[in-house]
């Protein structure tokens, strides 16, 4: 599903809406979103699932190509759990 199917699928649960009304509340809801998640705040959506910022310690990796040790900064990434409702709707 794109941003333009999520923008679509709105429109049509409110006939009343325009597109572009439609398209700038995705829009605010992925900026408030992001902004949360940058901030280090952990996001709960009841049904979907919850979005945590993880930190990633250094490690050693390995180049594919010459198999030489590589070291591999610290970072940052973004852990999603789905609900039990989303899983078991996944799982039949």
């Amino acid at each position: 599903m794109k941003r333009s199917d999520i923008v679509r699928s709105i429109q049509v649960q409110f006939k009343h809406m325009r597109a572009a009304d439609a398209a700038a509340m995705v829009d605010a809801v992925t900026d408030q979103m992001i902004d949360a998640v940058a901030h280090g705040d952990r996001i709960e959506i009841r049904g979907f699932g919850t979005f945590q910022p993880r930190n990633r310690a250094p490690k050693i990796g390995y180049n594919p190509s010459t198999g030489q040790p590589m070291p591999l900064a610290a970072g940052k990434t973004i852990l999603f759990k789905p609900s039990r409702e989303l899983t078991k709707k996944m799982n039949g």
